[in-house]
C-alpha cells in the first residue's frame, strides 16, 4: 500500500474498537549477511526486551516455531537509527522490527522498508486496515502519566499540568526521551485542549519544557528502565507505557496509571529493506497478526490488539486496562501519524540539543 494510505487510528476508531472489546468482554545480537542468514531457518526480530520480549516469546515466537520449525532469535532494543544503519550498510542484526507507526511511515518514505511480499502474505488472512506503509499493524500502545500512590496518599497528579506543578506535587520526575511525546505533554500542560494539540506548536512547547527540565531526574529510553525507576522508588511520577505500569501494579508496586492526556499510537510489524531472511520474516508477521496470537500477547501486556477478532480472546478484566477501552480512549491523544513522520527527525534533533544544553 502506498505511504499516503493510513491506518485510521482516530479517537472514533479507538472508541469503536473499544466497543468491540466491551462486546467481547461478555465472552543475543549477531551481525548477519545474506549468506549466513539465508542458509538457516531462523528469523531475527528486533524487540524491546524484558517483559515485552517475554510476552512475544509466549504469544508469537514459540508457537510460530512449533508450527513451522522456523527458529526466532531476538535483538534489543528497538531502534530507528539501527534500521537506517542496517539498510545503508547492508549489514543486518535483524530482519523484523516492531516500531511506532510514525517512525515506520518515515522509514517507508526514506526507503528503509521492504515491500510486503504478497507471495507469502495472504490478504484474506489479514483484518481490515491491517496494512499501512508496507507494514502490518501490531498493537495500540499508550504512553501515560503514572505515579506512586504511597508517595501521594491523598491523590497524585491527574494531568500533565499537575506533573508540571512541582509545588503542589513535589517529587522526583522522569520523562521518556522522545521528542513528539514530550512536546505533546508540554502543550497539554500549557493548557492546549486535546483536540487542538496537533499540529504541535514546537516553540511554545519548548518554552514549557524549559520549566520542567530542572526537575526531570531521568530521561528514560527503554521500557525495563522505566519500570525499574518507579519500582525502586527512585522516581515518584513519570511518563510510562501503559502495560508496563499495569504489570507493576500486578506485581504489587503501588502505582496509579492516568489516562488523561495519554499519547496513543500504533506499533507496526515490518521488514527492513533487503533483510536477508525476508520471506521467513513475512511468514512470521502473518502468523503474529492473527487473532489468537495477538490476544495472547495483549493478555500478557495490556496493549490493545489491532485485529478486531482478537477481542474475542481478551480477558474482560484486561480489556478495561487497554488504550482501546472506551473510558480510556476518550481521554487520550491519538498520534497524528502524518505530522509526526514529517517532523520527527528535525524535532528530535532540536530536542537532543535542548537536553544537552
Amino acid at each position: 500500500m502506498a505511504s499516503k494510505s493510513r491506518y485510521p487510528i482516530t479517537r472514533r476508531r479507538l472508541l469503536k474498537t473499544g466497543g468491540t472489546v466491551a462486546a467481547g468482554a461478555v465472552l543475543g545480537p549477531l551481525l548477519l549477511t545474506e549468506r549466513t542468514i539465508a542458509q538457516s531457518r531462523t528469523v531475527y526480530v528486533n524487540t524491546w526486551g524484558g517483559s515485552w520480549t517475554a510476552a512475544e516469546e509466549a504469544a508469537f515466537f514459540k508457537p510460530f516455531t512449533d508450527a513451522t520449525g522456523i527458529r526466532v532469535r531476538t535483538v534489543a532494543p528497538v531502534s530507528y537509527a539501527k534500521l537506517k544503519a542496517q539498510v545503508q550498510s547492508g549489514t543486518y542484526e535483524w530482519d523484523i522490527t516492531a516500531i511506532n507507526q510514525s517512525d515506520w511511515l518515515r522509514a517507508e518514505r526514506e526507503g528503509f522498508v521492504e515491500p510486503i511480499d504478497w507471495t507469502v502474505v495472504q490478504k484474506d488472512k489479514l483484518f481490515p486496515d491491517a496494512v499501512f506503509a508496507n507494514g502490518i499493524a501490531y498493537c495500540a500502545l499508550g504512553t501515560n502519566l503514572c505515579y506512586r500512590k504511597d508517595k501521594f496518599p491523598n491523590g497524585g497528579p491527574k494531568s500533565w499540568a499537575d506533573f508540571w506543578d512541582v509545588k503542589k506535587f513535589p517529587g522526583n520526575r522522569s520523562l521518556y526521551n522522545n521528542a513528539p511525546r514530550s512536546v505533546l505533554y508540554a502543550l497539554l500542560a500549557d493548557g492546549v485542549p486535546h483536540d487542538k494539540v496537533y499540529p504541535l506548536d514546537v516553540d511554545r512547547a519548548f518554552k514549557k519544557l524549559d520549566q520542567i527540565k530542572p526537575h526531570i531526574k531521568v530521561w528514560w529510553t527503554q521500557g525495563n528502565q522505566s519500570q525499574q525507576l518507579i519500582r525502586d522508588g527512585e522516581i515518584d511520577m513519570m511518563a510510562i507505557w501503559n502495560a508496563r505500569a499495569s504489570e507493576l501494579a500486578e506485581q504489587g508496586v503501588p502505582v496509579e496509571l492516568v489516562w488523561n492526556g495519554a499519547h496513543v499510537g500504533i506499533t507496526m510489524w515490518g521488514v527492513a529493506k533487503g533483510a536477508p531472511n525476508r520471506k521467513l520474516a513475512w511468514e512470521f508477521i502473518q502468523f503474529a497478526v492473527q487473532a489468537k496470537p495477538q490476544a495472547e500477547f495483549c493478555n500478557r501486556l495490556f496493549y490493545g490488539p489491532t485485529n478486531p477478532k482478537a477481542y474475542e480472546f481478551v480477558k474482560p478484566e484486561i480489556a478495561k486496562q487497554m488504550p482501546t477501552w472506551p473510558e480510556n480512549a476518550k481521554q487520550t491523544i491519538v498520534a497524528n501519524v502524518e505530522w509526526e513522520a514529517a517532523n520527527s527527525a528535525s524535532l528530535q534533533e532540536r530536542f537532543t540539543q535542548w537536553l544537552a544544553s
